[in-house]
């Protein structure tokens, strides 16, 4: 684009050294004009300096302008590429998250499916311990049952022993 640029203001540079050696030969021709038509001349030659000079002064305004556009494209370059960086940075990191979301996901799956085992075991457990109580409490049962007649059958014993040997 500069390239472009500068071929275009050499181009400019050439035809304003027309103007320029334009309005000397218009001079040039006023002088030897008489002194009617010099007043005549001398305005219209004004008329077309004036012109030359408004003509330079855009262009010195459009290259002032072009430039201060270029400025501000590169400003504007570089702005997006510090964006396009941050944008990257941030799809790392939400890739970065997103995985160890998906770990943790994991890891909660597995330790809910453990939960679920240590439930499971926990009430295998509850219905065999129930299961043994009552088996131990019936047998409790029995054995005073059966503790009963023998305490009595001890005591009589015990009594007849007492009757032996008194007598």
């Amino acid at each position: 684009m500069l390239a472009a640029w500068g071929d275009f203001t050499d181009e400019e540079e050439g035809s304003e050294e027309e103007e320029e050696e334009g309005a000397v030969a218009l001079m040039a021709r006023s002088e030897t004009d008489s002194d009617e038509g010099s007043s005549d001349s001398l305005i219209q030659l004004t008329n077309k300096v004036s012109g030359l000079n408004k003509h330079k002064l855009k262009e010195f305004f459009l290259i002032d302008e072009c430039d201060a556009l270029h400025t501000e494209n590169c400003d504007l370059k570089d702005e997006r590429d510090e964006l396009k960086r941050e944008v990257l940075e941030l799809e790392q990191r939400n890739k970065h998250l997103k995985d160890e979301k998906i770990e943790l996901d994991m890891n909660n799956l597995v330790l809910h499916e453990d939960l679920e085992r240590v439930k499971e075991i926990l009430r295998l457990k509850e219905e065999c311990f129930v299961t043994n109580f009552t088996k131990l409490e019936k047998e409790s049962l029995d054995l005073k049952q059966k503790i009963e007649p023998l305490l009595v059958e001890n005591q009589n014993l015990q009594e007849k022993l007492k009757q032996v040997e008194i007598d």
